[in-house]
């Protein structure tokens, strides 16, 4: 199975066009935008020795303060996910390479669903996480097939419990709404069917740029969701899981 639109690399605002790239992306990409604003709530906090996992190109490592020392970890084979970072340990994707009770923060975003052993890499971040350590874990509810063949999960409340029940603290919230997820979904639609991998396709491109006024509404609405907190949180674009060890 191919991947028709692939999701665009989430790259850190290192210069003008980094910025650019990064906080213009925020506009069109709820996911990420509900991601970023809650590590911009957390991350300022965090103090120490902090590992991210599944960091690829380290896109949130500004927002640490200067007191925090960053550790980044991937799999090796980190093009596969369009990432090349130089600046970071490899690991196998389950066995993080740090002894027990090493760091005083962690953070992993949009990586679990990636893991086929995902519960034994929960259990590894429980390890290297020192008493009272704070972490922040993202994943994704309402998201497309994505990296094929490499996403295979999706987690409801409910398996995350059960999955980071070894933590003394954990807490599990909804980022946005069914409004903001079908919000989102329209966004892909119309960006999915404006480049069309399919020759025929090519013929309703007209009709998509006529859609583009309902793209803006639908922009919108999915703005004002998240900005005000209407709509139901059972049908959210993902979840922010907040545990201490």
């Amino acid at each position: 199975m191919t991947e028709g639109f692939r999701p665009v690399s989430n790259t850190p605002p290192a210069d003008f066009t980094g910025k650019l790239k990064f906080h213009g992306r925020m506009v069109l990409d709820l996911q990420i935008l509900t991601i970023y604003r809650d590590l911009k709530t957390e991350l300022p906090s965090f103090t120490g020795d902090i590992l991210d996992v599944g960091c690829g190109q380290s896109a949130y490592k500004h927002l640490l303060p200067e007191t925090a020392k960053y550790f980044g970890i991937d799999i090796v084979a980190a093009e596969k996910f369009d990432y090349q970072n130089p600046d970071i340990t490899p690991f196998n994707g389950e066995d993080i390479p740090f002894e027990s009770e090493r760091f005083n923060g962690l953070i992993c975003t949009e990586v679990l669903e990636h893991v086929q052993n995902y519960q034994k890499l929960v259990d590894e971040m429980h390890r290297v996480m020192r008493k009272g350590a704070r972490g922040i874990v993202t994943i994704p509810w309402s998201a497309r097939y994505h990296y094929i063949p490499y996403d295979f999960f999706r987690y409801t409340p409910s398996s995350l419990k059960s999955m980071f029940k070894d933590f003394a603290e954990v807490q599990i919230k909804s980022r946005g709404t069914d409004y903001s997820t079908i919000s989102a979904k329209v966004i892909v639609l119309w960006f999915r069917n404006l480049l069309p991998a399919t020759a025929w396709g090519w013929i309703l491109v007209p009709f998509w740029i006529v859609f583009l006024p309902v793209l803006f509404l639908f922009i919108l609405i999915g703005h004002l969701s998240l900005i005000l907190g209407f709509g139901s949180e059972d049908d959210p674009l993902g979840y922010t899981i907040l545990v201490t060890k």
